[in-house]
């Protein structure tokens, strides 16, 4: 609360405040509304970038149906769908927050590749694949390379993740990686909205604490890294802050 706080003070001042995040549209924007950024959002990792005052998509860049397809037959013998459990756990819980028109749509099928296959669109905002076996993710990555036309994000390390299941709490760890269309990045979008607002690059600060975030840390006038961000952040800051825990963005 502390952080919302302190951001929608900063937006009272006239600075514009913009969250870019890896989540789907649905999820960003909710979240946006929260934390008072109500001029632009950021989603799927810069594959989106929406004007909340004219309700419009300003820019997007998505994989196309056959692209996500390939990726299915690709992993659909490797992956193991456990792994999944734990982001559908997340948006489930997100969902109870949220009034019944605007909950985040869960579907659990048995064959991903029918399922997409038989979807009335060819937008799809990214895609995720995780593992608990380093071994099998790896292997999932060296294959990945060879498909055209799509960056895979860059992350070596183990996900750690804490799950609350009533009064407890579950620790989740998996190996994970997001596929988007060629050339998505958070700062991509950024640069979108400097166009937009007359913004000098000079005049961007971002915070962020995962390898999507590294090329806007790098870019942007001020780039700033979580303290629980991996190493491969920090190192291309200009300043680490406190964790979330600690109210670090506030800070």
């Amino acid at each position: 609360e502390y952080t919302k706080n302190v951001i929608k003070q900063v937006t009272q001042k006239g600075i514009l405040v913009v969250l870019a995040s890896g989540r789907i549209s649905e999820s960003v924007l909710t979240i946006a509304k929260e934390i008072g950024a109500n001029k632009y959002y950021i989603s799927g990792n810069g594959s989106v970038l929406y004007d909340m005052k004219k309700n419009e998509i300003l820019y997007e860049n998505y994989l196309n149906k056959e692209k996500v397809l390939e990726i299915i037959e690709l992993c659909e013998s490797s992956v193991i769908a456990k792994s999944l459990n734990y982001n559908v756990a997340f948006y489930n819980y997100e969902n109870t927050k949220k009034s019944s028109d605007k909950k985040t749509e869960i579907n659990i099928v048995e064959d991903v590749y029918d399922y997409v296959k038989k979807l009335n669109t060819n937008k799809f905002l990214k895609m995720t694949i995780c593992d608990e076996s380093k071994i099998v993710f790896s292997s999932i990555l060296r294959k990945l390379k060879n498909i055209s036309n799509i960056d895979v994000l860059e992350v070596s390390h183990m996900s750690q993740k804490k799950i609350r299941s009533g009064t407890k709490e579950i620790s989740v760890g998996y190996y994970y990686t997001e596929v988007s269309s060629k050339n998505v990045d958070k700062w991509y979008a950024i640069e979108e909205i400097m166009k937009l607002e007359n913004i000098k690059q000079e005049e961007v600060m971002s915070f962020g604490d995962n390898n999507n975030d590294i090329l806007m840390i790098k870019n942007a006038g001020r780039g700033i890294a979580m303290g629980h961000s991996n190493e491969q952040v920090k190192k291309v800051a200009d300043f680490i802050t406190k964790t979330n825990d600690e109210n670090g963005v506030a800070e």
